[in-house]
């Protein structure tokens, strides 16, 4: 597995295709059967998502709201982790709720990993520092084996920084953010590792500027054959893709 590092980020040869939340479309996101479909294919990386149980276990969960498991009106953060462990799959070993825990022990040395924290308006802070907190001590001391930590909330970024500045940070953009924000970040924020961007409007321009700064571009989520073709041409560092087979060939063929 290649290697990467906060303070001399180098270009891979080539885009590196991370299968997101697993192989999501051949078994439930963000489990143990996902990831393990995914590497069956040669990917690069796994992208997953870190919520937190009632009880501040961090778990790997997408959405706020338990609907995947059709209780609409239910949230992650209502149950406690052994209550998520009944109420997700029980009958399943390989598709119930996993912890970022044990995703690590399991992962960690297969490929690289794209771990996002999920930190939204409707926690208040200190959830998102304790998630913050639980994600960067579970990583350890060893950044260099791959694994970047991101997330769409800035002050969660900023914390992480303080908190352990070895771990590489990657910025998530909202579709509506700009090569104008880009370039107030880089000034502001010069510690960020890189920048994962949606493919819709992610253009060459945005990617020489943080190319020319050495900051790592990822985007996300490449889909079609045009979403992935762009990124390749394009020559980001990271393509996200729920359909990392398709991007596979697409960047080898």
């Amino acid at each position: 597995m290649n290697t990467m590092s906060e303070h001399n980020y180098s270009l891979p040869k080539k885009s590196m295709v991370f299968a997101h939340r697993g192989a999501n479309r051949e078994a439930m996101e963000n489990t143990r059967n996902a990831f393990d479909r995914a590497l069956r294919y040669a990917i690069d990386g796994i992208e997953t998502d870190v919520q937190l149980s009632r009880d501040e276990v961090a778990v790997l969960w997408h959405d706020r709201f338990l609907d995947k498991i059709r209780m609409n009106d239910k949230r992650i953060d209502d149950f406690d982790y052994q209550q998520l462990q009944t109420l997700i799959n029980s009958s399943s070993e390989n598709e119930g709720i996993l912890t970022l825990q044990d995703f690590l022990i399991t992962y960690r040395k297969s490929c690289h990993l794209l771990i996002e924290v999920k930190n939204r308006d409707w926690e208040p802070p200190t959830r998102h520092q304790t998630k913050m907190r639980q994600t960067l001590d579970l990583i350890g001391n060893n950044p260099e084996q791959g694994i970047l930590v991101s997330s769409f909330n800035l002050a969660s970024l900023e914390y992480a920084y303080r908190y352990r500045p070895e771990i590489p940070l990657v910025y998530n953009f909202e579709i509506e953010q700009t090569i104008v924000d880009a370039r107030q970040l880089l000034t502001t924020h010069d510690f960020l590792y890189g920048f994962c961007l949606p493919i819709a409007s992610t253009d060459q321009a945005m990617v020489n500027l943080l190319h020319d700064q050495r900051k790592c571009v990822g985007v996300y989520t490449c889909n079609s054959e045009a979403e992935i073709t762009k990124a390749l041409q394009l020559e980001v560092d990271i393509l996200i893709s729920d359909l990392p087979d398709k991007a596979l060939i697409l960047r080898d063929q």
